[in-house]
């Protein structure tokens, strides 16, 4: 009798979208919600949300099918969950809350540089001298899409 086996990797991932799914959909229930015409503040969380949902569901069911194909190769059967790494999660984590703490008090160009760089630093190959070129050409690419196509109303440098 051969034992079924799962792939945890997928599964495990599945389960957290799903989840995240779930807590986005109970947190925005009060919301309005409208139509694609008439969109309400709820309606992109939503929408995003069961985007989500179904990016969940796809890997849970896809962890049992390639079960079936992971144990017709055994060799390359259930590789494990690599630990977590620090640098990265605190990197990327560090940026977007430094992005949402200065963005009103530096405006849209400087945060945007400050960020880009901040996140640079979750992998070791990244270098200040090829960072601030792409940070400041995604900087000004930011600019010309919230400020003049959408015409949002944020400022673009220190008050």
């Amino acid at each position: 009798m051969t034992r079924s086996r799962i792939d945890w990797r997928d599964l495990l991932f599945g389960l957290f979208l799903v989840a995240v799914a779930a807590g986005t959909l109970v947190a925005t229930r009060n919301l309005n919600v409208g139509h694609a015409a008439d969109m309400g503040a709820g309606y992109m969380p939503r929408v995003v949300s069961l985007a989500l949902l179904a990016f969940g569901l796809f890997f849970c069911a896809r962890s049992f099918w390639r079960a079936g194909l992971l144990r017709a190769r055994p060799v390359q059967a259930m590789l494990p969950i690599e630990p977590v790494q620090l640098r990265p999660l605190l990197a990327v984590l560090g940026a977007v809350g430094v992005f949402a703490l200065t963005a009103e008090k530096l405006g849209l160009a400087i945060a945007s540089v400050v960020t880009v760089i901040l996140a640079s630093y979750a992998t070791r190959e990244g270098r200040l001298r090829e960072t601030v070129p792409f940070a400041l050409l995604l900087s000004g690419a930011a600019v010309l899409l919230f400020i003049k196509v959408l015409a949002l109303p944020v400022p673009v440098w220190p008050r």
